[in-house]
């Protein structure tokens, strides 16, 4: 079983707006609802478990009503689960939930509902990436010239950009050694991890990189968000 599961509880402070990132309105339709589609959508997308918080839960199943094809919300919405403390603790809660209904086999392929430019292409990708694997993650190469700093003002070395890669979502995991990897983080180290990937190289697993997609970026700043709409706003004009 594949499932996908959807982040859509942060808060967006760095965006500095009154409501979430991932509600604001970009054409039509909130940010959150353009990876939503292609997730609902993918043919080998058997379940999409979605973060949220209770607050936000009826805009997303307004959104999922929606769809190109409005069957596909109830044949594939597997619930909400709850946000947690950080990220990686919304994970948790989301693979909790997940284990509900998908066996410790199943893959859960993990996505940030602020990068609303995900492809079905990256999305096979992963899917295919990971067999054979604990795991997957898309990566792009690093194109400047990377030094390292031990205090953020001065360069203390420079590092060889040939052996360093920048992670994208989505990743995709093994539901029973990704959750395993996580619960051994509780209570307090999984609230010092920043990307979802990190758990799994703590305990070991073994993750695939595949090639990521330059386009498929986070709205995280008001100039993210000022690029995603000139996008959707050029490509209404298209149709």
């Amino acid at each position: 079983m594949n499932i996908a599961l959807l982040l859509s509880g942060g808060t967006g402070s760095r965006m500095g707006a009154d409501i979430p990132k991932q509600y604001i309105m970009a054409g039509d339709r909130p940010i959150c609802a353009y990876c939503m589609e292609t997730l609902f959508v993918h043919p080998d997308i058997d379940a999409v478990q979605i973060v949220a918080d209770p607050a936000w839960q009826e805009t997303i199943v307004r959104c999922g009503e929606r769809l190109p094809d409005p069957g596909l919300w109830k044949a594939k919405f597997g619930g909400f689960s709850l946000p947690g403390e950080n990220r990686q603790l919304s994970i948790f809660h989301g693979l909790e939930d997940i284990r509900g209904y998908g066996d410790e086999g199943s893959y859960v392929l993990v996505h940030d509902a602020a990068r609303p430019l995900l492809s079905a292409e990256q999305i096979s990708s992963c899917l295919q990436g990971i067999v054979g694997h604990d795991g997957a993650m898309p990566v792009l190469p690093m194109k400047d010239t990377v030094y390292y700093s031990r205090d953020g003002r001065r360069v203390g070395k420079l590092l060889d950009r040939s052996t360093i890669f920048a992670g994208q979502a989505p990743e995709v995991f093994v539901l029973g050694r990704y959750y395993e990897a996580n619960r051994r983080l509780l209570p307090d180290d999984i609230l010092k991890i920043n990307g979802s990937t990190e758990p799994a190289i703590l305990a070991g697993l073994d993750i695939a990189m595949i090639p990521g997609d330059e386009g498929n970026f986070k709205v995280t700043t008001k100039a993210d968000l000022e690029r995603f709409c000139k996008m959707t706003a050029e490509r209404e004009r298209k149709k």
